[in-house]
């Protein structure tokens, strides 16, 4: 952290962004200023929708901000470390303890997981890496799903860990002047959890999708050429259609939202305007240098505040 930040944290919910002609003021759920431990982070913004997602619901948790603020950590963390590691762990931990404490004998649980990158707007199985260009589909049953992905059905929280770092090993990342491990693709982590009451035979199937997306940056900065140039306009393409389909949403006046304008909408339709209790977490730099970033950060948040959705 640098000594100067342009962020003045007024409380729990109200911050402050000083720029050097005027001051601009935002008010979101909850603030987690520069000194907030993971645990803090996981106990309030993503237990309940892992909650929800045990209960039967979609749930969607995902972290938006420029290349460098933060987004994997607060995600994925460091794992096997219990202070440092992200949201991903720490939610895969709660939902073995819940199978596994689960008081009534009757229901058994499966659960299923898959992995995904969004690069250059094509979509990668990350667990089964030759299988590239996967299409999306739309099913009355089944929603909008990803064709040919592959699922895997695990049976301890061990299990989903090592498929999630097989995910992780196989993911783009570069180096930019921003980051040195900047992700170069949106990554999508989908668990499934399905209960059945053997006896009474009622089901019931959650989603839970946690996002990880690519950092939108500004070439000048990053120094991006070449191919991480051309990374980096896809990048920023999805992440602006993410924003019209938000500003759409939450408008007031639009008809047509803009999803099919890039994958990263379309595999989040549900998650964004329909059927899941969504969580974004947007994560900013408190340095000067990146007060522009933060500032528009900051506004998509806003912005993102105003959806309602009916999970």
């Amino acid at each position: 952290i640098s000594l100067e930040s342009c962020v003045d944290f007024i409380d729990d919910s109200n911050i402050m962004l000083k720029g050097n002609e005027n001051q601009h003021m935002f008010s979101f759920d909850k603030i987690f200023n520069t000194y907030t431990l993971q645990q803090e982070v996981y106990e309030w913004a993503a237990k309940p929708i892992v909650e929800s997602v045990l209960e039967g619901f979609n749930g969607t948790i995902f972290a938006y901000g420029q290349t460098g603020s933060g987004k994997t950590h607060t995600m994925q963390g460091v794992l096997d470390d219990p202070e440092e590691e992200g949201i991903i762990p720490r939610m895969i931990r709660y939902v073995f303890n819940h199978i596994f404490t689960q008081s009534s004998s009757d229901v058994e649980f499966t659960v299923k997981v898959s992995m995904i990158e969004i690069y250059m707007e094509k979509i990668k199985d990350l667990i089964i890496p030759e299988k590239v260009n996967l299409n999306i589909r739309e099913d009355k049953t089944k929603g909008i799903y990803i064709e040919s992905l592959s699922e895997h059905y695990a049976s301890s929280e061990e299990e989903v860990l090592d498929l999630m770092r097989q995910g992780s090993e196989n993911r783009v990342v570069g180096t930019t002047n921003m980051n040195e491990h900047s992700s170069r693709s949106h990554s999508i982590f989908i668990m499934t959890i399905h209960q059945t009451n053997t006896k009474d035979g009622v089901s019931k199937t959650g989603k839970l999708y946690l996002v990880d997306l690519a950092g939108s940056e500004k070439a000048g900065k990053s120094g991006a050429q070449g191919v991480t140039l051309e990374e980096a306009k896809n990048i920023n393409k999805s992440l602006t259609t993410l924003g019209m389909v938000i500003n759409n949403l939450t408008d007031g006046k639009s008809t047509y939202i803009p999803y099919r304008d890039s994958k990263l909408t379309r595999v989040l339709q549900e998650s964004l305007g329909g059927n899941a209790k969504t969580c974004l977490i947007i994560a900013c730099s408190c340095s000067p240098y990146n007060e522009s970033e933060t500032l528009s950060t900051l506004r998509f948040g806003m912005r993102a505040k105003k959806i309602k959705n009916k999970p």
